[in-house]
């Protein structure tokens, strides 16, 4: 079928083009290269079921003529990262709450299915384990900017469900800490890019407090996989899906992973978050899927083990893929 993937010159998107690409799908992309990348799609841009689009999801016309010309939308395009967040809040807000509403408006228009990418952010900081797709988002004061991006995917999802209750096709992914080939290489946004980086230029691994602040990391080829079974399943209808690994390791644990796996000579060095965003900076101590309910309804796992992940990434990471 014909497919346009918002954001889809972004690290996750361009995943998940070369899999709908290698399933057989036509493939649109519409992406304006803030924090999507070229060099994620180039060797894309010959395909004959490949078309690329340098715009942003805020113009209106522009989608207008995708959404027509596709039977389902995945929709990752936003503002990523917690310093683009940190440094812009009033364009992470405004793209990442009104380019959604964009999206839903003309797929209700055209009727076309919609997945919507958001992310573990929208717990906030809630303590509990493992979080369950209905449970409680606990969220920092507002006058607090690291906030926007969860209050922003909340409105989102909010957003996505009042769509589903008018009928239309709707799904929404909460991916939760995903990596692999073409992170950011400048660390944007991703702890394990930051790490690889320190760990190949032979500099100090930076970890903040004390390290044993837990994320679950979650391979891009498993993050991709869940996307597709919530979009392609019936199940996925109307539903939140948790795109995770249930694994937790500490920060410290995955900063002592990569240095083993890279053979880098790099210490480890704690900062403290104060120093690296500032005073009024919050972060969750812990954050860990529920997978239970994907599993169920849309028989995803996630499949790729930490170490095995890492060594792929690694592995991008020394190719120099990311030089221009």
């Amino acid at each position: 079928m014909n497919v346009l993937v918002t954001g889809g010159a972004g690290y996750i998107g361009s995943h998940l083009v070369d899999r709908l690409l290698a399933d057989g799908h036509e493939v649109f992309v519409i992406d304006n290269l803030f924090t999507g990348k070229i060099t994620n799609v180039e060797h894309n841009l010959g395909h004959e079921r490949f078309h690329f689009v340098n715009d942003s999801i805020l113009h209106t016309e522009t989608m207008e003529e995708l959404v027509r010309q596709v039977q389902l939308v995945y929709h990752l395009a936003a503002v990523v990262g917690v310093r683009h967040v940190i440094d812009n809040p009033l364009q992470g807000i405004l793209t990442n709450v009104r380019g959604t509403e964009i999206v839903l408006d003309l797929a209700y228009k055209y009727w076309r299915k919609v997945v919507i990418a958001s992310s573990s952010e929208v717990y906030g900081k809630s303590e509990k384990v493992p979080l369950v797709e209905d449970d409680d988002s606990i969220l920092g004061p507002t006058v607090v900017g690291r906030w926007s991006y969860a209050l922003a995917k909340a409105i989102d999802e909010q957003l996505a469900f009042i769509y589903y209750d008018k009928g239309l096709p709707v799904s929404i992914v909460r991916y939760f800490n995903s990596y692999g080939p073409r992170l950011d290489p400048r660390g944007y946004g991703s702890v394990v890019a930051k790490f690889i980086n320190q760990a190949l230029a032979g500099k100090p691994l930076t970890v903040f407090s004390d390290g044993q602040q837990t994320r679950c990391f979650t391979y891009i080829d498993d993050t991709v996989e869940g996307s597709i079974l919530a979009a392609t399943l019936g199940e996925g209808e109307g539903q939140s899906f948790n795109i995770g690994n249930n694994r937790e390791t500490t920060i410290l644990e995955l900063a002592e992973k990569v240095k083993d796996l890279t053979g880098s000579p790099s210490e480890i060095v704690h900062l403290s978050y104060a120093d690296a965003y500032g005073a009024a900076f919050e972060e969750t101590r812990r954050r860990v899927p529920d997978v239970s309910k994907a599993e169920r309804l849309l028989g995803f796992r996630a499949r790729v083990t930490l170490e095995e992940g890492l060594r792929r990434t690694i592995a991008w990471f020394k190719g120099g893929h990311h030089a221009h």
